[in-house]
């Protein structure tokens, strides 16, 4: 009888698969010439994409799933899309792993679908556990298991929902499950609200089917949003460490945020110790980490946010992923993000000036350095600059100076910020962070550009600010500014990247 039903619960779904793989090959072609396609960050081939879905090392190569509406660059019934990479810098699309087909992820509205979830290895088995969601049902939203074997093509469980229900009524949401293993049991961390708090929920799991719930891991103070999207549990530096990222709704700017304390298994308590934001842009949401296998914690996040315009709707699809960062705790009990070692690999013609002055209230145009897809390493000197200057960079610049971007420096208020009201279509607005300069008195700025995203690392991935910009196709000219005051540049590499 299992064997009937497994059988044509999987014929359903492959048709489904088929369709969606269907639509996207006949649309991915028209976007070749798109300007505000990006060159070198994963996107879908066509459709809508939003949170990374079970990334995961898997046999040697990288694996990043994503929600993802194939047939229009808009949410809708959310698919898995899925691509693979040998070096997290060059990627593969694959067919579309998941589309909602079964009671419990499909429905007649379009409230409903396959939602986010991750990914483990089970013995050689690639497992997928995912939140069945479907508006009017009750309960709304199950925890679900899909496996495979090769890696590409997966069969829903037919014990599904592996989870039937949220332990108590009254709750608000019931998703994004996170699992990981450890001293051989499985554990699974499911994002929750109630009473206007945020909460991450501790399951556990001999055999990632039958699950057993733990209690409460951690929860919001009253001023960390009303229900926790992704969470994220791992541990990170030494001992029984442990980081909680998580994306809560409904507080104001701050989008994602992340706490770092000691989880104790017996218990299921994680000891928050201290919480901060993790990105301060306005382009970053339902992050989710991994650890591949040279033993790095490396995090993917969504590059667009809820509400926010989307021009490239427009052009057919919708979506992009941050570069894949790696995280370090520092000893403060602070999280270092910065980008992976291996986009180096992309670095092509080299420009570099040093020991420059900037006057004040002047813009230098770097002649020869410009473009739409760029890394720069920018680091100014706060102990030679003179007075409250404010100083930065200026990019993807117009030729009448109308369309700019601006990362500027004040070292009177020790602020970042990342202005883009002058960087084309799209949300205005500033994006600002606190910011002390290194104990030698110099500001670092790690910035990579492409196309529509501008991606700041400050002072060695000590804050992050990440922003998708659409500027011109034509504006791409780079200047450097000072105002209030003469800065001092020790240095500025640039590299252009190669797609």
């Amino acid at each position: 009888m299992n064997q009937q039903v497994n059988t044509g619960l999987h014929k359903v779904h492959e048709e489904r698969i088929a369709q969606a793989n269907n639509v996207l090959k006949h649309q991915t072609a028209e976007f070749a010439d798109d300007s505000y396609r990006l060159r070198y960050h994963l996107m879908p081939p066509a459709g809508w994409m939003n949170d990374p879905n079970g990334l995961i090392y898997y046999k040697d190569e990288y694996h990043a799933f994503y929600q993802h509406y194939p047939y229009e660059p808009k949410w809708g019934p959310m698919h898995w899309g899925h691509a693979k990479s040998k070096d997290l810098v060059n990627w593969e699309h694959l067919p579309v792993a998941l589309a909602p087909s079964e009671e419990y992820d499909a429905g007649e509205a379009g409230g409903y679908g396959c939602w986010s979830g991750s990914a483990v290895d089970n013995n050689g088995v690639l497992s997928l556990i995912y939140t069945g969601h479907v508006d009017g049902r009750a309960p709304v939203e199950v925890q679900c298991l899909a496996t495979s074997i090769d890696g590409v093509n997966f069969r829903k469980a037919v014990c599904n929902p592996v989870i039937a229900g949220a332990p108590e009524e009254g709750g608000f949401g019931f998703r994004d499950p996170k699992v990981w293993q450890h001293d051989g049991a499985w554990y699974m961390v499911i994002g929750y609200g109630k009473d206007g708090l945020g909460k991450a929920l501790l399951y556990t799991s001999p055999d990632l089917q039958e699950w057993r719930y733990l209690g409460v891991a951690a929860e919001s103070d009253g001023t960390m949003g009303d229900m926790w999207e992704c969470p994220d549990l791992f541990p990170l530096g030494n001992g029984d460490d442990h980081v909680l990222v998580v994306s809560p709704m409904n507080m104001g700017t701050t989008k994602t945020m992340y706490l770092t304390g000691k989880l104790n298994y017996a218990t299921g308590k994680f000891d928050c110790s201290y919480a901060e934001r993790l990105d301060y842009g306005f382009d970053f949401y339902a992050p989710q980490t991994f650890v591949d296998g040279q033993g790095r914690r490396i995090l993917l996040g969504w590059m667009n946010i809820w509400g926010a315009q989307m021009p490239e709707q427009d052009r057919g699809w919708m979506g992009a992923f941050t570069l894949p960062r790696e995280l370090k705790l520092h000893t403060d009990g602070t999280l270092r993000m910065g980008p992976v070692a291996e986009l180096k690999a992309l670095r092509g013609a080299h420009h570099r000036v040093s020991d420059l002055s900037i006057s004040a209230d002047a813009e230098l145009t770097l002649p020869g350095v410009n473009g739409d897809t760029l890394e720069l390493i920018a680091v100014f000197d706060t102990g030679k600059s003179a007075g409250d200057v404010d100083f930065g960079l200026l990019l993807r610049c117009s030729e009448d100076g109308a369309e700019y971007t601006q990362v500027s420096y004040s070292a009177a208020d020790r602020k970042l910020s990342v202005d883009r009201t002058h960087s084309g279509a799209g949300e205005a607005g500033v994006s600002e962070v606190q910011l002390a300069p290194l104990e030698d008195g110099l500001v670092k700025l790690h910035i990579f550009l492409d196309r529509s995203s501008v991606e700041l690392f400050a002072n060695d991935g000590m804050k992050t600010v990440t922003n998708r910009i659409y500027p011109a196709a034509d504006s791409l000219g780079i200047k450097l500014f000072a105002k209030k005051g003469e800065a001092h540049l020790a240095s500025l590499d640039v590299w252009y990247l190669n797609p």
